[in-house]
């Protein structure tokens, strides 16, 4: 089985498949470590910053790698906001009936009343060394943006709302 967890910056994608990590102990796969494993050992030019263009230089790369995980039967958690909103295109039946997908997205609502918990806890995973670009308009633009993309092609977002644990508790 492979869990696919997207969704645009803050979100919680990487500590959702840290939960799972515990709760399954299927390993993951962080598409930010990949990023930037290929940024700094010099096999792109682009930057961190380059978000559209990273997404279709390393969805190919990621989309094999769950082929290959799903060909020998491994349990794999991938996670990362480079994931196309047309993901599916690239896929069989054979292969999509192994992946469950995963989108959040915080609604307009929860980042209001919790932008000094999301800024508290941006970096509670992972380091983010800048984080002065996340304001509360700027994550309301992404999730929307977000979630229209990935509905638009059919799938369903898991919204954030109300209380943090709640809302991804039963995705765990």
């Amino acid at each position: 089985m492979i869990i696919l967890i997207t969704g645009t910056s803050h979100t919680g994608k990487t500590l959702l498949a840290q939960r799972m990590l515990k709760r399954y102990g299927h390993p993951y796969l962080s598409i930010d470590h990949l990023k930037m494993g290929m940024i700094r050992s010099g096999h792109t030019e682009l930057t961190p910053e380059d978000d559209e263009k990273l997404t279709a230089y390393l969805w190919p790369i990621v989309r094999e790698i769950i082929k290959t995980a799903i060909e020998n039967r491994q349990n794999l958690i991938v996670e990362g906001c480079y994931v196309p909103f047309e993901w599916r295109r690239d896929f069989g039946e054979d292969y999509l009936s192994a992946i469950r997908f995963i989108c959040l997205a915080m609604t307009d609502g929860y980042i209001d009343a919790h932008f000094d918990e999301i800024k508290i806890h941006a970096s509670d995973i992972e380091s983010r060394l800048d984080d002065s670009y996340c304001t509360a308009d700027f994550l309301k633009a992404e999730n929307r943006k977000y979630a229209a993309g990935f509905q638009t092609m059919g799938e369903r977002v898991a919204w954030i709302e109300g209380e943090y644990d709640r809302s991804i508790g039963p995705l765990i």
